[in-house]
């Protein structure tokens, strides 16, 4: 068997060599080489609009196929948990005592004469009505429900966006199974493989730098590296960004703040002007990025016992911001992830400090995939997984007027006037 099974081990490591090396060309060609020098032949755009058209027809389709079988489409009237048509408070008591009067203990049907109740007497079974509402105010207080995902009214092929698929046809349903596999069997292969080169490249380049003595060489040729490697690791993402108003985007010296809805938010704006990251030492592949990253390019970056010290946080940010030859700092002051669709109450640090601010207002289009983050419910790499097999990530970045601290105002003020700016340029509730 072993001269009959050679030539053909052999044909078959010569194919895969061969699927290998045109994979690569293919993608050295089309994506990593336009990534780098911050190109594109608009096949992204051709991609987006193609999809729009498909998650119309899909919408339509299931709308259909629903008043078909006579059943109710799952459409959110609110932003929050629990999902409720708009109903006034008289209607859904009549409803109530109407449900209630029609039926006696045994549930035999009674008369409702003498058993009815007027509008404007109260009866016992109101208790549970407003039990009920009461329940479902706390549950779904403006606060929680931006910590909840957004459920779409469109279907985007994706059964982790809409409760509607259930009522999906069979062309439909070969649509979407076609739509899987082309998520996972195609593109998720293809982002893998950019996210694993751009993290390589990321680590392995800015290790050689961090050898070079510090100028103006050094800085030149970190900020080149960290460009071309953000933005092969945004094109991992099929990530499909506009950005507005590059005239005020953050000058050296500066604090850049914006919302915070993904942890991808960083990668959406490093690839379209060098930071300086700020944040937690971690271990792993993420400390040998830092580490690696930090050779490169003073970027802040505190050990775990020294995140809860504000005075030595604050005396190191403004140490950097005080050297106008330093790259702008990038600070997400929530805190924490928020859906996409308010902004949080600002954390006062980094409006503590005596620097200039650049606020940017950063808003996802839900319809491609949905960026939010809830870390409550995915870990990490759960998180990484969905955004590599959703359709993409599409967004809009606002580069809002550099804004400075007033004299009558203290830090607080400032930052929710900051605040205030990047919700109204976002389209976002402004949460006080």
């Amino acid at each position: 068997m072993g001269p009959f099974a050679s030539p053909f081990d052999n044909l078959l490591c010569m194919l895969l060599g061969i699927s290998f090396t045109v994979w690569f060309t293919l993608l050295l060609v089309f994506i990593i080489v336009p990534a780098i020098f911050g190109l594109s032949f608009g096949i992204r755009r051709v991609y987006m609009n193609g999809l729009l058209k498909v998650f119309g027809w899909a919408t339509r389709r299931i709308e259909r196929g629903a008043k078909e079988k006579n059943h109710l489409v799952y459409k959110p009237y609110t932003n929050g948990i629990i999902a409720k048509e708009p109903t006034s408070l008289e209607e859904e008591l009549k409803e109530i005592r109407r449900v209630g009067s029609g039926r006696d203990l045994n549930g035999s049907t009674s008369s409702p004469i003498g058993s009815s109740f007027s509008s404007s007497e109260f009866a016992v079974s109101d208790i549970f009505h407003f039990c009920r509402r009461g329940v479902e105010s706390i549950v779904d207080d403006e606060v929680t429900k931006r910590f909840t995902a957004e459920e779409l009214e469109s279907w985007n092929l994706l059964t982790r966006s809409n409760y509607n698929f259930r009522h999906i046809s069979t062309r439909l349903t070969a649509l979407w199974g076609l739509g899987l596999i082309i998520r996972y069997c195609i593109l998720l292969p293809l982002r893998l493989t950019l996210a694993i080169t751009g993290v390589t490249l990321l680590v392995v380049l800015t290790t050689i730098i961090g050898f070079l003595p510090n100028g103006r060489i050094k800085n030149f040729l970190s900020e080149t590296v960290h460009l071309m490697c953000y933005r092969v690791c945004v094109r991992a993402l099929t990530a499909i960004i506009t950005y507005h108003h590059s005239e005020n985007k953050p000058k050296n010296g500066g604090i850049c703040v914006a919302n915070h809805t993904s942890p991808i938010d960083v990668l959406i704006l490093a690839s379209d002007g060098c930071y300086a990251m700020v944040g937690q030492i971690h271990g792993g592949l993420m400390g040998l990025i830092q580490k690696s990253m930090v050779k490169a390019c003073p970027h802040i970056w505190f050990e775990r016992s020294e995140v809860k010290d504000r005075h030595l946080v604050a005396k190191r940010l403004s140490d950097h911001v005080e050297d106008k030859s330093k790259l702008p700092i990038l600070i997400f002051p929530e805190g924490t992830c928020i859906n996409n669709t308010s902004v949080m109450m600002f954390k006062k640090g980094s409006f503590e400090i005596a620097s200039t601010i650049y606020p940017v207002a950063i808003k996802y289009d839900p319809r491609f995939g949905d960026a939010f983050w809830n870390s409550s419910k995915f870990g990490m790499v759960t998180y990484l997984l969905h955004m590599m097999s959703s359709w993409a990530i599409v967004c809009s970045v606002w580069y809002l007027p550099p804004m400075s601290r007033q004299k009558d105002e203290d830090a607080v003020q400032f930052a929710n006037r900051v605040k205030a700016a990047i919700a109204r340029q976002g389209g976002l509730v402004d949460l006080l």
